[in-house]
């Protein structure tokens, strides 16, 4: 198996061909200007409009006059326009079908709601005036807190702030949407944002494999469900998938052109991707062997390469820890193995280096053997991934949050009970899920070929391929994924997590394929081309049907479309000196924040510890309510039933009622669907308890507010005109606790 010959398929491009994958390489790069940017403003709280735009203006100016001096392959008009129409055309799709995630249920809602405080306030961290909560002292009160999930309660009680989750790259990105035509064309930036992370693969394809065979690769890529599910939400995948897709661009292009200044900025593009998603340290990391075998060799790219990627990696963590500390901490557990991996690496490679200035070179035994040992050690990796099924069985701490979360839904699925389950022996099975079982066996041979390829040509002593860093840091990040996954494990929640391993594996096939295709094989092997070339078109089915029969179901899906409804309901209700009080656990987990950002109105939130005592939660309402300035007003917020807000001693209002779709949440077999979720939210006016109610008599309730509440207590169905309700006890066991893990 091979990639496309070389030196012929690496001339120099012009026109069309050579704009396209400069396009693609600009836009990462001004992605992360703007992350960049973000950081720095951001902090200072000088993240306006009026500033920000012009600023992007002239430094995409500069980056497109640094980009337009770099090297380009050549590939022909007619797959440069094939390319760009597949993006197009994934693009529109994704645009047709966006979600509408508004409330931080997961990270597309935290994405966006970050995005809305960023672009509305100009500041990352959020300030919170305690006199607007009711004075300095309210956060004393035990159980009560400013934090909900996605954003913690940082500074103070006199001085208290929140500090939203994940790096500050997705919030950046997604804020301008939010200034150039509201929420609706933040929602969909992720499509277009997919569309040009697609093209950037395709663009991959096409240099190293074939001309053609890139959009065959970007049409397989855009069909797998899982680039399509992150790409109709603000999920950082589809900036990921972008800034990752452009660096290795440049890496192959810097390393055929030995161009140091492709080299610096795929360095760039690859370091600063944890800008966009902290995630990306990985990949930076697993840059360090292929840059390290080329110093060896003497090539011209491996420093300036090392370089952009240390300057990229560490601005990006010096703004993650000045921006998003508490973030860091949470996952501390999986960020300090990452960094020691990092660590071990740069001292393995600064003693090869030094070993290989003084003369040492690899024994010839093991130069004899190493190609066959590497080719047959990918093989056993895969195989073993593949069994772990059936060998083990993946836990945690069952004090885990996340294992709660796992736990209720092993109980809705009637599955056995083991909140400590992970289900993380099971990766390889969610790839097969997306793209067939035999595109994952065609994709692993393949794999071992090209190791056994790149092994043989070190030890003769020749160039590495232009290919081997795409293809290490590929094969390096799927096995640390399938390995150790680290996401609550349910579906398709899950696949995030295999937004580059399902596009390794079809860049993969493809490559199989082309070396079938080879008129050259079938001369070689004395069969005929005809026969060989059935086979590749046989390759690539294999890949693109059962994707394509995965995804079907999920064509036309809108996730949580018609929240924004929702949302404004709600904010209609609140007037002017409101302090909104989340009083359950589904209001706590999902309104803080939106109540915050969309109807810029303070909010408040109880801890599990208070919602299970209404005397004290009463008592807390009261200290609250007292302290508010004159005109000011607590109001209970209630998202499970109006129960929380009854026994308050408040009179509950519906002013939230819709039913909306989400994806289901299902761990050991693939989604295939949406499923109902309602959206309710009831609001109460605290009423103090000097005025002679208290929470062991509630007042007399409205007739509308008193039947809903038996009518949801006893988990009856409800109706009204055209929608469909589901009963209190299911409605329950979906609410979601989001960000149990990393």
């Amino acid at each position: 198996m091979t990639a496309v010959s070389e030196p012929a398929a690496y001339e120099r491009g012009r026109g069309v061909e050579a704009w396209v994958q400069r396009g693609v390489i600009g836009a990462g790069l001004v992605l992360l200007a703007t992350s960049l940017l973000a950081a720095f403003l951001g902090g200072l709280g000088w993240w306006r409009p009026w500033l920000v735009l012009p600023l992007l203006v002239v430094a995409a100016g500069w980056i497109g006059a640094v980009v337009a001096r770099l090297p380009a392959v050549r590939l022909g008009v007619g797959p440069a326009f094939a390319l760009l129409g597949v993006a197009v055309a994934s693009g529109w799709w994704l645009s047709a079908t966006h979600s509408s995630q508004i409330l931080p249920r997961r990270d597309a809602g935290s994405n966006l709601q970050a995005a809305i405080a960023l672009a509305d306030t100009g500041h990352r961290i959020l300030a919170v005036p305690s006199a607007s909560i009711g004075g300095p002292g309210v956060l004393d009160i035990d159980g009560i807190t400013l934090a909900s999930p996605a954003f913690f309660e940082t500074g103070s009680a006199a001085a208290p702030s929140i500090q939203p989750q994940f790096v500050i790259g997705p919030a950046a990105v997604y804020s301008l949407g939010r200034w150039l035509g509201g929420v609706g064309t933040t929602l969909i930036q992720p499509a277009w944002l997919s569309a040009a992370g697609i093209l950037a693969v395709g663009l991959l394809a096409a240099v190293v494999i074939g001309r053609w065979w890139g959009p065959v690769a970007a049409v397989a890529v855009a069909l797998q469900f899982p680039i399509v599910h992150t790409g109709r939400a603000t999920y950082s995948e589809p900036l990921a998938l972008l800034t990752l897709g452009a660096g290795l661009l440049a890496w192959v292009v810097a390393a055929r052109f030995e161009h140091r200044r492709a080299a610096v900025v795929a360095g760039l593009l690859v370091g600063g991707t944890c800008l966009v998603r902290i995630d990306g340290l990985r990949e930076a990391i697993l840059l360090i062997p292929v840059a390290v075998l080329g110093l060896v060799q003497g090539r011209a790219w491996p420093r300036p390469l090392l370089a952009g990627t240390a300057v990229g990696t560490g601005v990006s963590l010096l703004a993650a820890v000045a921006l998003s500390n508490q973030y860091l901490g949470g996952i501390a557990a999986s960020l300090v193995p990452l960094l020691a991996l990092g660590v071990v690496f740069v001292l393995a490679a600064c003693v090869l280096v030094l070993l290989a200035r003084r003369g040492f070179g690899m024994p010839r035994a093991l130069a004899r053997i190493l190609a066959p040992l590497l080719a047959g050690g990918v093989v056993v990796v895969g195989l073993l991934l593949a069994a772990r099924p059936l060998m083990m069985t993946v836990r945690q701490d069952p004090n885990d949050p996340g294992s709660r979360v796992v736990a209720g839904l092993q109980a809705r699925q009637g599955l056995r009970v083991d909140g400590g389950r992970t289900y993380a022996e099971q990766t390889v099975t969610w790839l097969a899920w997306w793209v067939g079982p035999l595109a994952l066996a065609v994709a692993l041979v393949a794999l071992a070929v090209l190791v056994h390829r790149l092994a043989r040509a070190w030890t003769a002593g020749a160039a590495l391929p232009a290919w081997a860093g795409p293809l290490v840091v590929g094969a390096g990040s799927t096995v640390l994924t399938l390995y150790r996954p680290g996401i609550t494990p349910d579906h398709p929640w899950a696949e995030r997590r295999l937004v580059i391993a399902l596009p390794f594996v079809a860049l993969l096939v493809v490559a199989a394929a082309a070396w079938l295709w080879r008129p050259g094989l079938a001369a070689a092997t004395g069969s005929r081309t005809t026969l060989a070339r059935a086979v590749a078109g046989l390759v690539v089915l294999v890949l693109v049907a059962p994707t394509a029969a995965a995804t079907w179901p999920h064509r036309a899906e809108r996730v949580e479309a018609g929240t924004m409804s929702a949302v404004a309901s709600v904010c209609r209700a609140l007037r002017p000196g409101d302090v909104a009080l989340a009083v359950d656990s589904r209001a706590a987990n999902e309104w803080p924040q939106v109540i915050r950002g969309m109807c810029k109105r303070p909010a408040l939130s109880t801890t599990s510890a208070l919602r299970l005592d209404p005397i004290q939660r009463r008592a807390a309402a009261d200290r609250i309510a007292a302290g508010l300035p004159p005109g000011g007003r607590l109001v209970l917020l209630a998202a499970d039933s109006p129960d929380a807000i009854t026994v308050m001693g408040a009179i509950p209002d519906l002013v939230a009622d819709i039913d909306v779709r989400e994806d289901d949440r299902l761990l050991e077999r693939r989604p295939d669907g949406l499923v109902n979720l309602p959206i309710r939210v009831w609001l109460g006016s605290a009423v103090p308890a000097r005025s002679g109610r208290t929470a062991s008599a509630p007042p007399t309730a409205s007739p509308k507010a008193m039947a809903l509440s038996r009518t949801v207590a006893s988990g009856s169905r409800m109706r009204t005109p055209g929608v469909r309700r589901t009963n209190s006890a299911r409605r329950h066991c979906r609410i979601l606790i989001p960000f149990a893990r990393a």
